[in-house]
């Protein structure tokens, strides 16, 4: 029998104005592939037992990259029995719909004035999964990272976002998307107009007016090694404990997240605009054998990832702010031929099943208890040893090491 408080919630179906902002409504980035490849999907029984998992976390809005393949349309279609078979079973999602630029992914060299010719597609297929699946798709997110200058292989001008921002909005008029469907497009700060002014032109100016609110990107961890001023211990600290040290790198790494959202902010303002911002994507990677692991920043570690994700969530509960957080399981495909790159290991639980030390609390407080992943119980990584773990945990560099270690 259904309580009151989950009565109410069936009764009234909740909108991305309610549950965006709402701490009551954890966010978390999902792909759930388990293989070296995308060309394997995840299976409908897969994606429940992940929705069950993270359900468990307090996690309510999932954040999807693309329908392009199989994986967004099972979620959904997981997500719905899951409701058939328990109507208090609460799960969202914000749709992304891939953009790209001409010649993208190939081997001709990638057109950034032009827009690809399957845009079109990935926006129709997004647009019939919002109206098939109403009571789950809150949110449709036109680009990925699809207008900053560093993504070399497939960035576009922020008229192709604005252009299929207007086309949404428009649907939404005509009654054609659900009115209470938010529209927007998840990207770097810098690409919002938080960072280098080149991003500061007219067709961005009227994307911000466009959308309903803002998804914004920081990764600290990223800048350790490309902007790494704030990560190096300064030199009033080099007498502290190692401890000591970590622990203040990691608040200046959330300093630095929070910097970068207010900067977006900012410039939202400076335009008149007031929307909401909310963060679309933020993480910490665990493991790294490039730029971020212990021949260079020393900053992928699963001490510091424990501590980053506890601090970006704190801080983005309190000032309700939605905190995509990236992500929830270790995706090996990401970096498939370097099994120990970064990429691969920005999850909260691993390929085995381990949850790492971002949530061992949730291991002792009982709350994966009876779930499985792929037949295996939740358990701690590291066997749930601290002094373990921390064997693996480096000091960030001092700025006089910057030479050595850069």
């Amino acid at each position: 029998m259904l309580n009151g408080k989950t009565r109410k919630r069936t009764e009234k179906q909740l909108t991305a104005a309610d549950i965006l902002g709402n701490p009551d409504y954890l966010a978390m980035s999902y792909g759930g592939y388990r293989k070296k490849t995308r060309d394997i999907q995840p299976t409908i029984p897969q994606l429940k037992e992940d929705m069950k998992i993270m359900s468990a976390m307090g996690v309510r809005i999932l954040r999807t990259y693309n329908v392009q393949l199989q994986q967004a349309p099972n979620l959904l279609k997981a997500i719905s029995e899951l409701k058939t078979e328990d109507p208090a079973f609460e799960m969202y999602v914000m749709l992304g719909a891939w953009i790209d630029c001409k010649n993208a992914w190939t081997d001709k060299v990638p057109n950034h004035e032009v827009e690809s010719e399957h845009n079109a597609g990935e926006i129709e297929r997004a647009v019939a999964l919002a109206n098939q699946y109403p009571d789950i798709v809150k949110i449709v997110a036109v680009g990925n990272e699809a207008m900053v200058h560093w993504a070399t292989s497939y960035f576009v001008r922020p008229g192709v976002i604005l252009k299929w921002v207007n086309h949404l909005q428009d649907l939404k008029k005509k009654g054609l998307l659900p009115k209470s469907l938010w529209i927007t497009s998840s990207d770097d700060f810098s690409s919002w107009g938080g960072g280098d002014p080149a991003y500061h032109t007219e067709d961005l100016n009227k994307l911000i007016r466009a959308v309903d609110y803002i998804s914004m990107h920081t990764y600290p961890m990223h800048n350790s090694h490309y902007n790494p001023a704030f990560w190096l211990v300064p030199e009033n600290e080099y007498d502290w404990s190692d401890r000591d040290k970590i622990e203040s790198g990691m608040q200046r790494a959330l300093n630095f997240a929070i910097y970068q959202y207010r900067n977006v902010k900012n410039y939202m303002k400076s335009l008149g605009a007031n929307k909401p911002v909310h963060i679309g994507e933020t993480g910490w990677a665990t493991i790294s054998n490039e730029h971020y692991g212990a021949d260079g920043s020393k900053a992928a570690d699963e001490y510091k990832s424990g501590r980053y994700f506890q601090l970006i969530r704190d801080w983005s509960n309190k000032e309700k702010v939605s905190c995509f957080y990236f992500e929830a399981f270790d995706e090996p495909w990401k970096d498939a031929n370097n099994p120990l790159g970064s990429e691969n290991h920005f999850g909260l639980i691993n390929i085995d099943g381990q949850a790492k030390y971002a949530i061992w609390d949730f291991v002792d407080k009982g709350i994966f208890k009876g779930l499985t992943r792929d037949g295996k119980p939740i358990t701690k990584t590291y066997n749930g040893s601290e002094e373990e773990l921390l064997v693996d945990v480096h000091v960030p560099p001092r700025n006089e090491d910057i030479s050595i270690n850069y």
